[in-house]
């Protein structure tokens, strides 16, 4: 039976970006036939994905470099600008969420992510596009759909479906969310106060986003982040 993911075992609609991690979780449960074999997460932080894996695959092997500033539980330490120390054609499917805006060389990246998958493996990729700039220093990038495909197929790979993961109404919910949220400061009861106040406020925004996210007729302009899958050729 399939593991919960992270976000189902912990879901707190207390939050100001609850909506943004359910999305990111359906698009990945969405492509759940393509979690098979061996599974290699690039960019994996704390593996939190590692159980929900290993329920649909054989094996999952985490790869981190050391100077995260999340918790890391990889496998494999190695800087994902560089070669990686993975034998070529020994993974299944390849898995990099929120990581190649990120990465100084995406393209060193996504060429060692084409390397190292079997003939007709898959590469699951999610990247931000309309988000605030997070982790500093190191966020360097943001991708539109004709980048990502150009990036891709550079790369050699093939099969390229890139997603919307939300329209307008839900980039702009998270955006509104996100700022008061910044205005969270002061004194403990000033604090207090406002983070009080400011979760039906957070929750009723993520509540209604996806429903007017129906009135969007092009997800892509305003997306949130898109969620790719691309194919090496058998």
């Amino acid at each position: 039976m399939p593991q919960k993911t992270p976000y189902q075992r912990h879901a707190n609609r207390k939050h100001q970006n609850w909506l943004m991690y359910k999305i990111g979780e359906r698009d990945l449960v969405n492509r759940v036939n393509f979690i098979r074999g061996t599974v290699y997460d690039l960019g994996c932080g704390d593996a939190s994905y590692r159980n929900w894996v290993l329920s649909q695959a054989e094996k999952y092997v985490g790869v981190d470099w050391s100077d995260s500033i999340h918790d890391i539980s990889a496998e494999i330490i190695s800087d994902l600008n560089e070669p990686l120390p993975i034998s070529g054609e020994s993974a299944d499917t390849v898995i990099s969420l929120s990581v190649l805006e990120h990465l100084t060389k995406p393209t060193v990246m996504l060429s060692e992510a084409f390397r190292i998958m079997k003939p007709g493996g898959h590469l699951l990729l999610q990247v931000p596009w309309q988000w605030g700039i997070h982790e500093e220093p190191y966020d360097f990038y943001r991708y539109t759909p004709y980048s990502l495909r150009l990036l891709l197929e550079n790369s050699g790979f093939i099969d390229i479906d890139i997603k919307a993961q939300a329209g307008f109404f839900t980039m702009l919910a998270m955006k509104l969310n996100y700022f008061v949220a910044s205005c969270i400061r002061g004194r403990k009861f000033k604090r207090s106060l406002i983070y009080v106040m400011a979760i039906p406020f957070w929750y009723l925004t993520q509540l209604l986003a996806p429903l007017l996210d129906k009135l969007d007729k092009n997800w892509q302009r305003e997306a949130t982040g898109y969620f790719v899958v691309a194919k090496k050729n058998n």
